[in-house]
């Protein structure tokens, strides 16, 4: 029995929620670090304003680095609008896309042995194409890395680079491959139930509207058919 449009969308669904889950932990990361920055300030603050005689000049400086961490942690938590595939933006260009991707996801997959690596053609230059819809290609790029992540055993770095004017490779490099020794990292990756398998980056794809291809250990993502 094949599944109905409606059942390809909840899978897509699922999909994007799994990884914004795995993306959680540096989103979390991002907006309790001014948090700690504001307890901080405001205990200073608290030690300054009780002293004798004031120093007026260092009480402005404690409210004045109080309020840039509010400012960063409302700007942190409006971020998280930018995960919903209603919203519209201006776009996003390609190495800014790989550059967000990556600085979510390298914690948690150094700790595992995996690098990340990428290309520096992938550097931002003046004039780069802006593509829209910058929440699903952001679920498109991190679903890309997490079905490496998953499916390749012993994988040892996944490398991002450029390929023409409108998409994006990525290669799985396996520690056989770099000559380094294997470690337990395997032990510590997704459950099977939850891993994105090829089925799984296929309807995410398709429910997106971009073409995902993989040979072997290399996926293309062409951001040029939404």
């Amino acid at each position: 029995m094949k599944a109905s449009p409606s059942a390809r969308s909840w899978i897509a669904a699922g999909v994007r929620h799994e990884l914004l889950t795995r993306a959680l932990p540096a989103l979390r990361h991002d907006m309790v670090a001014p948090v700690s920055v504001i307890r901080m300030g405001l205990l200073m603050l608290k030690r300054q304003v009780t002293a004798d005689p004031i120093d007026a000049s260092t009480c402005a400086q404690r409210l004045e680095l109080v309020e840039s961490q509010v400012g960063a942690l409302v700007a942190g938590v409006r971020s998280l609008r930018d995960w919903e595939l209603a919203t519209t933006d201006e776009g996003i260009t390609r190495s800014a896309l790989v550059a967000q991707c990556v600085s979510l996801m390298r914690a948690a997959y150094e700790m595992q042995g995996i690098a990340l690596d990428v290309d520096p053609a992938l550097e931002p230059v003046e004039g780069e194409t802006h593509w829209p819809q910058s929440a699903a290609l952001r679920y498109l790029l991190l679903g890309a890395m997490g079905h490496l992540h998953d499916s390749i055993q012993g994988l040892g770095a996944v490398r991002i680079s450029p390929e023409g004017a409108h998409a994006l490779r990525l290669t799985a490099v396996t520690h056989d491959q770099e000559g380094a020794p294997r470690d337990s990292a395997d032990a510590h990756r997704a459950p099977r139930a939850l891993a994105i398998d090829a089925i799984a980056l296929q309807s995410l794809a398709d429910d997106l509207g971009y073409a995902v291809t993989r040979d072997d250990s290399t996926l293309r993502l062409d951001f040029g058919t939404a």
